[in-house]
C-alpha cells in the first residue's frame, strides 16, 4: 500500500521544482494530486506525464477566486480533499536600501497571502473530508536572518507564525498544520534564478554546508510526504527543517 492512498492533495507551485517533485512521489504514494501554477504549459506536461491520478489547474494563489475555484475543481473531481502543500513561492534580493516596494509587496503577495488563503479555502473541505493536514513550505530565512533576503525573509518569518496559529486554530477540528524550512535546494530558484541574485556564490555557500552538498527536491518531497501522511498524526504547529546543517552553526575549518 501506498503511504497516501486513498488521500487528495492540492500542491501549488508544482510546475517545476519542489512541487513538482512532490506532485510525483504524492502519486507514487497513492495520491490523486490536483497541480496549481501559473506556468500553465509546464504544468499541464507535468501531470499528463503522471497520469489519471493528476490534475492540472490554472492557480494563482494570490486569488481568493483561483483558490475557491481549485479547491472545488478538486472535490468535484476526486470526491474529497484531506491535504495542501503550499509550497509556491517567488524569491527577490536586495538589500533594505535598495528594494522597491512593488519587489517587496510582490513577494508577500505570492510567499504570505498565497499561503493565508489556501489555509483558509481549504477548511470547509477538510472539515467535510474528517480531517486534513497542511504543509506550508517556508525557508531557512523563516528561521534566521539572511541579508538581501528581506522580502523573502519576512514572508518565511510570516509562514512559520500562520502555521502555529492555524495549528492552535484548527488542532481541534482534526486538521494538522505544519511548515517545513529548506535550505539551499537543486532549483531555478536554489541556484540563483531570481530577481536580484544572480551575483550571489550559491556554489560557495553549498560547499560550506556540513553536509557540502545542494540539497535535492525529493528529499524535501519525502519530507512534506511524511508530514501529509498519518504517519505524522501527531505533528502539529512544529517546523521541520531541511538544511544540510546549514542553521545547525558555522561549519569548524
Amino acid at each position: 500500500m501506498g503511504r497516501l492512498d486513498g488521500k487528495v492533495a492540492i500542491i501549488t507551485g508544482a510546475a517545476r521544482g519542489q512541487g513538482e517533485a512532490e506532485a510525483r512521489l504524492f502519486a507514487e504514494e497513492g495520491a490523486r494530486v490536483v497541480l496549481g501554477d501559473v506556468r500553465d504549459d509546464l504544468g499541464m506536461a507535468v501531470a499528463a506525464s503522471i497520469g489519471e491520478s493528476a490534475l492540472y489547474l490554472h492557480h494563482d494563489v494570490r486569488s481568493e477566486e483561483d483558490w475557491t475555484r481549485v479547491v472545488a475543481t478538486a472535490r468535484d473531481r476526486f470526491g474529497k480533499l484531506d491535504v495542501l502543500v503550499n509550497n509556491a513561492g517567488v524569491l527577490h534580493f536586495a538589500p533594505i536600501a535598495d528594494i522597491e516596494l512593488d519587489d517587496y509587496l510582490r513577494v508577500i503577495q505570492v510567499n504570505q497571502v498565497g499561503c493565508l488563503l489556501g489555509m483558509k479555502s481549504v477548511i470547509p473541505a477538510m472539515l467535510e473530508a474528517g480531517g486534513g493536514s497542511i504543509v506550508n513550505i517556508s525557508s531557512t530565512a523563516g528561521l534566521t536572518g539572511t541579508a538581501g533576503l528581506v522580502a523573502y525573509g519576512s514572508s518565511k518569518w510570516a509562514i512559520r507564525g500562520m502555521t502555529k496559529v492555524a495549528a492552535l486554530e484548527l488542532g481541534p477540528l482534526g486538521i494538522r498544520v505544519n511548515s517545513v524550512h529548506p535550505g539551499g535546494i537543486d532549483t531555478a530558484m536554489g541556484r540563483g534564478d531570481a530577481r536580484g541574485f544572480e551575483k550571489v556564490d550559491t556554489g560557495g555557500v553549498y560547499a560550506s554546508l556540513p553536509l557540502g552538498r545542494i540539497g535535492q527536491p525529493l528529499e524535501v518531497a519525502r519530507l512534506a510526504l511524511f508530514l501529509s501522511s498519518d504517519e505524522s498524526s501527531y505533528c502539529t504547529g512544529s517546523e521541520f527543517t531541511i538544511d544540510g546543517g546549514m542553521t545547525a552553526g558555522p561549519k569548524l575549518a
